[in-house]
């Protein structure tokens, strides 16, 4: 296990390319600690989505592959069936990767009960391709197309996922985490852990939907995203176990 000060095995020494305050670098650690705690490094493919996260390729140290916009679920679905059930496979996508284009692969590999990972970065925006509005985008919430805020009459309102998801029976494990401040790095730590081990049990597929910053987007300073996650974002979209059947096995409402 690395130490406080010490680079997990899991990740690769790059320079980062996310913006000052965005969170998707703890989030990396995170799960690249996980993978080192478990020791599965060695059997661990990563599937890489498009947007911000699209170079996550680039940081994690274990075999990864990059899907085309929203696909990421489908290819994890194919690397796993392919690779057999010792085999850990996630994919690391964003809000408009996983919600919006990538809704059908989600839900579709959520009901079948893939037996993937899936690490959900919802930030309420697209960031890399200039801050539009995304489907988790808040209602009120300002974007490059939407400079009057969100108006749901409009826009409808945002999706929430995890709520989503959990309805499914292929669905084992499902939890929403922030990283807004230490203790709740913590709890994220340990729900990525869970869905890991979730899928190493071969109960089915699980889903860690992280809470995530971006300040360059949101017009704001590091310190002020921060406080907007507690106090808009988790307002919205609570924090918590949505679905675990890892106790009864996967498929048994």
């Amino acid at each position: 296990m690395a130490g406080v000060m010490e680079r997990p095995k899991g990740l690769t020494e790059v320079t980062t390319h996310y913006c000052p305050g965005c969170t998707h670098g703890i989030i990396h650690r995170l799960v690249a600690e996980v993978l080192e705690d478990m020791d599965v490094l060695g059997q661990t493919v990563g599937v890489a989505s498009v947007g911000c996260s699209v170079m996550a390729y680039d940081y994690f140290s274990c075999d990864m592959v990059q899907a085309p916009h929203g696909r990421a679920p489908a290819v994890a679905t194919g690397l796993k069936r392919v690779l057999g059930k010792d085999s850990i496979i996630f994919t690391y996508q964003g809000d408009g990767d996983l919600a919006a284009i990538g809704t059908a692969e989600t839900v579709h590999a959520a009901t079948r009960g893939e037996n993937i990972t899936i690490i959900f970065v919802n930030n309420t925006i697209y960031g890399m391709t200039g801050g539009q509005m995304a489907p988790t985008t808040l209602p009120g919430q300002v974007t490059q197309t939407t400079p009057t805020g969100r108006h749901v009459e409009q826009a409808g309102f945002p999706i929430r996922m995890c709520e989503m998801l959990s309805t499914l029976d292929g669905v084992a494990y499902a939890e929403r985490v922030s990283v807004h401040d230490v203790k709740h790095i913590l709890q994220t730590k340990k729900a990525i852990q869970k869905a890991f081990q979730t899928q190493k049990e071969g109960k089915g597929f699980s889903i860690v939907e992280v809470l995530s910053t971006c300040p360059t987007n949101w017009g704001q300073t590091p310190i002020e995203a921060l406080k907007r996650v507690e106090t808009e974002m988790i307002p919205y979209y609570p924090l918590g176990v949505y679905q675990d059947r890892t106790e009864k096995g996967v498929f048994t409402p």
